[in-house]
C-alpha cells in the first residue's frame, strides 16, 4: 500500500508539472501565432515561419518539456489517471494570461477553478483508475484509433470550410483527439522500451505514429491559435485530449475504472465538471483575445 501511494504521488507531481509547462507553452505559442500570415493556415509553412520567433520557440520548448514529463508520468501511472491531471494545464495558462492582461480572477475564475479541480478529483476518487492487461485484439485496437483519427479528419475538413468562424474550435478539438491517441501510443512506446530497450522500441510502429501525430496536432493547434483568441481554441483542446486518452486507456490499454452504478455516476459527473470548468476558464477575460484578422501583419516579426 505504501508503494502504491508513493507511485501515485510521483505521478501526481509529474502530471501537474507537465500541465504547468503545457499551459505556459500554449500561451506563448498563441502570442506568436496570432501574428502569423493567414496564408499559412493549415500548412507546414506556418511552423517554418513561427520557428523564426523566439517567443514561439520558448513556448515549444515548454510544450516539449511538458510532453516529456507527461510521458514519464504515463510510464508510472494509468492513462485514465494522468489525462485528467494534464487537463489542469488551463489553470497555468490562465495564470500566465492574468499576468499579461492584469485581469483579476473574479467569480468566474474561481468558479472555473473549482469545477476543474473538483471534477478531476471526483473522477479520480470515484473511478479509482488502475492498471490491467492490455488487450491484444488488433481489431478493437485499430477501431478505436481509427475512429479518433477519422473524427479529427472530419473536424479538420469542416474547419477548412468555416475558417474564421467555428474553424478554430473544430481544429482544437481535432488536435485534442490526436493528442489523446498520441498519449496512448506514448505509453505503449514506453512499455516496449522497458521490455526490450531501444531495439524493441524502434522496431515498432508506435514511436513513428507518435511523431506523426505530434507534428499534425502541432499544425492544427498553431492554425487555431493563428485565427482566433486563445479563449476559443484552448478550452476545446484541453477538453478533447483527456476524453480521447481515457477512451484509449480503457478501450485497449487495459486501464480499469470502477463500474458500479454509483461510481459511474460520479465519474460522469466528474468529467462533466472538468469540461464545464475548462469552458468557464477558457472564456475568462484574462485569456488573450488575439488580433483581428484585418490587423494581422503580412509576415512575422522576429521580436
Amino acid at each position: 500500500m505504501i508503494e502504491v501511494r508513493s507511485v501515485s504521488v510521483l505521478v501526481l507531481v509529474l502530471a501537474v508539472c507537465a500541465a504547468c509547462c503545457l499551459g505556459f507553452g500554449f500561451v506563448l505559442q498563441q502570442n506568436a501565432a496570432q501574428k502569423a500570415p493567414l496564408g499559412d493556415f493549415l500548412s507546414l509553412r506556418l511552423l517554418l515561419d513561427l520557428a523564426r520567433v523566439p517567443r514561439w520557440l520558448g513556448g515549444i520548448a515548454l510544450m516539449v518539456a511538458g510532453m516529456v514529463l507527461g510521458a514519464i508520468a504515463l510510464g508510472q501511472g494509468e492513462l485514465s489517471l494522468v489525462e485528467p491531471l494534464l487537463a489542469t494545464n488551463l489553470l497555468f495558462a490562465l495564470a500566465l494570461s492574468r499576468h499579461q492582461t492584469k485581469q483579476p480572477l473574479g467569480r468566474q475564475g474561481w468558479a472555473g477553478l473549482a469545477l476543474l479541480a473538483g471534477g478531476v478529483t471526483t473522477f479520480i476518487v470515484a473511478g479509482e483508475p488502475r492498471g490491467g492487461t492490455a488487450l491484444t485484439d488488433p481489431v478493437r485496437h485499430w477501431l478505436i484509433i481509427g475512429v479518433m483519427i477519422g473524427l479529427a479528419l472530419l473536424l479538420t475538413t469542416y474547419a477548412k470550410r468555416s475558417r474564421l468562424s467555428s474553424g478554430p474550435v473544430l481544429l482544437a478539438l481535432a488536435a485534442g483527439l490526436l493528442y489523446g491517441v498520441q498519449d496512448a501510443l506514448t505509453r505503449v512506446s514506453g512499455q516496449r522500451f522497458s521490455e526490450g530497450g531501444l531495439v524493441e522500441l524502434l522496431t515498432g510502429w508506435q514511436p513513428y505514429a507518435v511523431l506523426a501525430l505530434g507534428v499534425t496536432g502541432l499544425v492544427l493547434v498553431q492554425s487555431a491559435f493563428e485565427t482566433a483568441p486563445l479563449r476559443m481554441s484552448l478550452p476545446a483542446l484541453t477538453a478533447a485530449q483527456p476524453l480521447a486518452g481515457i477512451i484509449c486507456g480503457v478501450g485497449f490499454l487495459g486501464d480499469r475504472l470502477r463500474t458500479d452504478t454509483g461510481a459511474l455516476a460520479w465519474e460522469a459527473a466528474g468529467l462533466a465538471a472538468v469540461v464545464a470548468g475548462i469552458v468557464v476558464l477558457g472564456l475568462h477575460p484574462a485569456m488573450p483575445r488575439g488580433a483581428a484578422p484585418r490587423e494581422r501583419v503580412p509576415a512575422l516579426q522576429t521580436q
